[in-house]
């Protein structure tokens, strides 16, 4: 499916699959699922097609044999770590070790094997070792899912394109806490930084 262009034509070129993809599902935990979470998706609709798509992209590339990653934030008792992303946003204490909730445990189960990564900001590259273990298994070509499309999804894409992979990023398999700021972010991604395609295109790339 054809996005809107916000950028006019030098923009929204294609970066295409390449052959040895991987998906990574951005923070899907309770904090965004839950509706008393405190970064809740909005709506149950929205946060039950965000879950479903990304059960069906993982389900999808275990069919292929593709890797899948997952990504949690995590912040020490204190806080310490967190930097100022967490004065931008004082609600991540939900995520320091001890907090009271569960909101940083996850909404759908790593598969056996399945690396899950800590993080301390946006991004699931920045102070990680995903760039180097993406490589270490040969991925070209970095499927991103999970919450929220302004937030961790962009940045991690935004910094998959950097770090040398193809940035695919999969609509139904995202979300964010308002309709109109996922729609234009998606729409962004897709003119400068990543490939959006539908759930219809990425599960035939992934599966056998």
């Amino acid at each position: 499916m054809s996005r809107p262009n916000p950028h006019g034509a030098p923009f929204a070129g294609r970066v295409g699959w390449g052959a040895a993809p991987a998906v990574v599902v951005v923070d899907l935990v309770r904090a965004y699922t839950d509706p008393q979470g405190p970064f809740f998706l909005g709506d149950p609709a929205t946060a039950e097609r965000v879950v479903t798509g990304c059960r069906e992209v993982v389900a999808a590339a275990r069919a292929g044999g593709r890797p899948v990653f997952w990504t949690v934030v995590r912040y020490a008792p204190d806080m310490a770590d967190a930097g100022w992303f967490a004065a931008k946003v004082p609600s991540l204490a939900c995520f320091a070790e001890g907090a009271p909730g569960g909101w940083g445990e996850l909404s759908l189960a790593p598969g056996p094997g399945e690396p899950v990564v800590a993080k301390q900001h946006a991004s699931a590259f920045t102070g990680t070792s995903l760039a180097a273990t993406l490589r270490a298994h040969g991925v070209d070509t970095v499927v991103v899912t999970g919450v929220s499309t302004s937030g961790c999804v962009r940045a991690t894409a935004t910094d998959a394109l950097a770090a040398g992979f193809r940035p695919i990023v999969v609509a139904e398999a995202c979300g964010d806490r308002a309709p109109g700021v996922h729609d234009q972010n998606l729409a962004d991604l897709d003119a400068k930084y990543a490939d959006v395609v539908d759930l219809a295109h990425a599960v035939p790339e992934l599966s056998p």
